[in-house]
């Protein structure tokens, strides 16, 4: 291999170039119109343009990416994680086209991908897993069957893909048909395939896993575990590694079922496969990710290895050097995402005026995006990175603590100041395992508390408008068309209108859904504020209205 493409965007894609330079392969990188001067777009050897801006018109176009590999003279194609990375039509397609595909085979992904069949295998090889209806024909009808002879809570996952895209928990029977729909719904705007699973839901677990490497010699190796059970509405916000207070026998556990999943399929590349720890120590088989994972700079913190280039490495068909790593420190990242965590964790597109990063001993960060840039509405809120490394769990919360109070940035929200709450509670930063007290949804249930606690520990600056900004505003609002309507619904946020769920005429009651929207990979339904007659519907669907536009009035 001399020339990697990566069909990718943002700081996985920054961390793949620089992998590449690292290793002296050349870069090509493809961008949207949005992102043609984004950080991973001007960092490459060669970008090339996808036309438009949707992720299907551009990163999840495999005809046109697969066009520029070929012509830019690529020998292999690096997908990164998200997007067309556990695409089994896509890595098929590359290598049909005599590309190398990093990553697992189209069989491999297809096999694992998919979680009903990974359940399969994971049955197979003697894996723990919580009863579920993994049939590959799950509908509205056995599902409540399902849910009515195990009990309530049940959760609904997407078959395809992970992220927590397409997943929702259901509490009561009544919400069992609309949730399965907005799964659905997710799931296929997230990857491309609609199919879900159900399956009992574990109150009050931790979510752990492995990250391992896999060579085409048959080799498998655990590098370590990470804990990534601090998580909002299922998606990931802070990971570690390794995993806090297991026991020797759960160890071994996780790594005897992930060696022998990944071995039943001739699996080949890097792979996390993910569990849950029940309260009472319990572990159960979750998935399996066919790809390099966000949280991938921790394992390489605590290991010294590069996954990224060890990814490059068994590509190119070398063994593996190592098995099993000694882990040395602890490393603890956090996902800086553009979301306001109070109103939420809406995300919030925009121009990033100012940002001031950390650093000192044992920071690292990896971002994709620099001061001035601004964060299209269109992809994931994900803004970069801050991994930070101690030669304990105790040094790394402490410089965890020094890292985030040294962040600032302005122009957008960001999670940074649940961060900084987050760090403090003493269920988070125990010392023994009786007092680690954080489970998957952990934020969700203590969100008020820790909303309280991180405006305490924030002080944000007044902005002063000069008086001419004062006049301008004023005259604007004076001139400012007046409505025909008696209310306005207004856009909570910047995004594509996915559903119109009304029309003009239609009467609607306070609380119901009259839209859903989407914006950064994050769907979100609009309700009703008042009752009322929907008078005028001034968005359509498949249309990007900005966050505080009308979307429709009513009388």
């Amino acid at each position: 291999m001399k020339k990697i493409l990566i069909a990718n965007r943002g700081e996985i894609a920054l961390r793949i170039v620089r992998a590449c330079r690292d290793g002296g392969y050349r870069s090509i990188a493809v961008a949207s119109e949005a992102d043609m001067q984004s950080m991973h777009a001007r960092a490459a050897d060669e970008v090339h343009a996808l036309k438009g801006n949707s992720p299907l018109e551009t990163y999840l176009n495999q005809r046109a990416i697969l066009d520029i590999a070929v012509k830019s003279g690529a020998d292999a194609v690096h997908p990164g994680y998200g997007l067309l990375s556990e695409n089994e039509t896509f890595a098929a397609a590359v290598e049909a086209a005599g590309l190398v595909w990093i990553g697992p085979s189209a069989h491999a992904i297809s096999q694992l991908g998919d979680k009903v069949k990974a359940r399969a295998i994971a049955r197979k090889v003697g894996a723990p897993l919580l009863p579920s209806l993994d049939d590959g024909g799950t509908s509205r009808e056995n599902a409540r069957e399902f849910a009515e002879k195990h009990g309530l809570p049940v959760i609904i996952k997407a078959q395809n893909g992970g992220g927590g895209r397409g997943m929702r928990i259901v509490r009561e029977l009544s919400e069992l048909e609309p949730m399965m729909a907005a799964a659905e719904r997710e799931a296929g705007l997230a990857f491309g395939r609609p199919e879900c699973f159900v399956e009992v839901y574990a109150e009050n677990a931790r979510h752990v896993e492995t990250q391992c490497l896999a060579d085409k010699h048959g080799n498998v190796a655990v590098l370590s575990t990470r804990d990534c059970t601090l998580q909002r509405r299922q998606q990931k916000l802070v990971e570690e590694a390794p995993a806090p207070f297991l026991d020797d026998d759960q160890l071994e556990q996780l790594k005897r079922a992930s060696v022998g999943i990944l071995m039943e399929v001739g699996y080949c590349g890097a792979a996390t496969c993910e569990f849950l720890v029940t309260e009472k120590g319990e572990i159960y088989f979750l998935e399996v990710n066919t790809r390099v994972q966000v949280e991938h700079p921790v394992t390489e913190e605590v290991t010294g290895i590069d996954i990224i280039r060890e990814m490059f490495s068994i590509a190119e068909g070398n063994p593996l050097p190592f098995s099993d790593m000694f882990v040395r420190g602890h490393s603890i990242e956090f996902r800086i995402n553009a979301e306001d965590p109070w109103a939420d964790f809406l995300p919030v597109p925009g121009k990033i005026k100012r940002m001031l990063l950390p650093g000192g001993p044992g920071v690292r960060l990896d971002f994709g995006y620099v001061e001035g840039d601004t964060i299209p509405p269109y992809y994931d809120s994900l803004i970069g990175k801050l991994i930070v490394t101690g030669r304990d769990r105790k040094q790394a919360i402490e410089r965890a603590a020094r890292a985030l109070n040294e962040f600032s940035l302005e122009g957008v929200k960001t999670v940074v100041p649940l961060h900084r709450a987050i760090i403090q509670r003493p269920e988070f930063a125990a010392e023994r395992r009786e007092d680690f007290g954080v489970y998957t949804r952990w934020i969700d249930v203590e969100m008020q508390r820790l909303s309280e606690e991180a405006v305490a520990l924030q002080a944000e600056p007044v902005t002063v408008k000069s008086l001419a900004e004062v006049t301008s505003l004023v005259l604007a609002e004076e001139i400012r068309e007046v409505p025909t309507y008696r209310a306005g619904i207004k856009a909570p946020l910047s995004g594509l209108v996915l559903e119109l769920c009304v029309n003009e005429g239609d009467k609607i009651a306070c609380g119901d859904i009259v839209a859903v929207m989407e914006s950064m990979k994050m769907e979100q339904s609009i309700v009703a504020e008042e009752s009322g007659v929907v008078t005028k519907i001034n968005a359509a669907k498949g249309a990007f209205i900005e966050m505080g536009d009308d979307l429709m009035g009513i009388d």
